[in-house]
């Protein structure tokens, strides 16, 4: 066989292969609900199967595997998370799984850049619970976090991650309270509840995951720099005192990051709660096969008192239903997007996930 003939194979065989890795990124979310989980299954294969597709160092970390197991009764490897994490080494190459036994952990955790490849797990059945009463006044608010991960490939399932500081009365400042702040790339949250009232997830920068999830607050819950999809999980809206907003997403400029929530429930108490604001010049938020209910206030989104704004902010849905969806009455610079503008928020490439989304821990 000619030089030119095998060239030629090899190419049609790379480019076979990167069609067929890429149509995991491409494959749309579908509408019903139903088949969600058929399509999960379908597109985020287990490490055994996507050998040789996924990132070369996470493949690496993904190879040998080992836990360390935390337990409050002394019946583990550690006492205490902070312990846990504290003896990963630094340029951390392993997947390590902290199997986190039942309990109440009273820590402020964090696990450092230098420190990737880590996954926190819990059990469905007595899920552990990590709390802190860190607050903006005491660390500032990005710091304030219960659990703050600055390391990429992070994973996290079946856990409860609380700020347990009150919810700020409004008469004193910085009262502000992170539950998870999530700085490193390619993170993923299963079954996870995230509980706290102004700020609760502050989704700071990267490329994130979270599935069937449970998140609440009150005033700018979910907020950050991140690129991430939000699939399957309830928000819960504290919306019954003043000031009601669950999404400040911090896109300053013409970069790709923004929040995408697709097959998600809005619910809480109270009324008068927004999908978002425009908390800074450029915010990029889409709701997409949302149930929406009557907390959410009818005008949808607001441009925080800033209309130069309005031209600017990138605020959408799509296919939403539910009496807090109805389109009459959305702030004119909110979109009902068309199909062709909603693909690109409603499929793994838009966090580019092919490369790295695993399903969660056995």
């Amino acid at each position: 066989m000619s030089i030119s003939k095998v060239t030629f194979i090899a190419a049609a065989i790379l480019l076979l292969v990167s069609a067929t890795l890429g149509s995991n990124d491409r494959s749309p979310i579908p509408g019903d609900p139903s088949s969600l989980n058929s399509w999960f299954q379908a597109n985020v294969k287990p490490y055994a199967k996507r050998e040789g597709t996924l990132d070369p160092s996470l493949e690496t970390a993904e190879a040998k595997p080992r836990t360390i197991k935390v337990r409050k009764d002394g019946n583990g490897d550690f006492k205490t998370l902070t312990d846990a994490v504290k003896s990963i080494p630094l340029g951390n190459t392993q997947r390590v799984i902290v199997d986190i036994g039942a309990g109440v952990y009273n820590e402020k955790i964090q696990i450092e850049k230098q420190k990737p490849f880590v996954t926190f797990k819990g059990s469905a059945s007595s899920t552990p619970t990590l709390t802190f009463a860190g607050t903006a006044r005491v660390f500032g608010t990005v710091y304030s976090a219960t659990l703050q991960v600055d390391s990429d490939y992070f994973v996290a399932s079946n856990i409860i991650i609380k700020n347990s500081a009150p919810r700020p009365s409004g008469k004193l400042k910085e009262e502000q309270a992170v539950a998870l702040r999530i700085g490193g790339d390619k993170a993923a949250f299963y079954n996870c509840r995230l509980i706290g009232f102004q700020d609760t997830l502050c989704d700071d920068k990267g490329r994130h995951f979270f599935k069937n999830c449970y998140i609440e607050g009150t005033v700018d819950f979910i907020f950050g720099s991140g690129r991430s999809l939000y699939l399957g999980t309830e928000i819960n809206v504290l919306a019954d005192q003043g000031l009601a907003v669950i999404t400040a997403q911090a896109r300053y400029r013409e970069d790709d990051s923004g929040f995408s929530f697709v097959h998600c429930k809005v619910n809480g108490i109270g009324k008068g709660a927004f999908l978002g604001r425009a908390w800074t010049e450029r915010p990029r938020v889409v709701f997409a096969f949302t149930t929406m209910s009557s907390v959410v206030n009818p005008a949808g989104w607001s441009d925080n008192l800033h209309p130069e704004r309005d031209r600017m902010v990138s605020f959408g849905e799509y296919k939403c239903k539910g009496p807090g969806s109805n389109p009459s009455s959305r702030v004119k610079f909110s979109k009902q997007l068309t199909p062709q503008q909603a693909n690109a928020f409603i499929s793994l490439a838009y966090i580019e996930g092919s490369k790295w989304l695993l399903p969660p821990p056995n």
